[in-house]
């Protein structure tokens, strides 16, 4: 799995919100949210601000690595 989806799923369980209703907020579809986290659809930069949107978080949160 690539950081940015790491970092998704994280904050996601950390805000306990559902991947369903990310996928919403950000403009996508269930079926193409859940592409993108499994690594069949690749997340490109235009769909960073979206998701960062619906998660309430700065990009750098989806790209930094997990601190010990």
């Amino acid at each position: 799995m690539n950081i940015v989806a790491y970092n998704i799923r994280r904050i996601m369980e950390e805000k306990g919100l559902k991947q369903k209703y990310v996928a919403e907020r950000s403009g996508f579809t269930a079926q193409e949210f859940s592409n993108m986290m499994n690594g069949r659809k690749s997340i490109n930069v235009q769909y960073i601000r979206c998701i960062c949107a619906a998660l309430d978080v700065n990009p750098n949160d989806l790209f930094e690595l997990q601190k010990s």
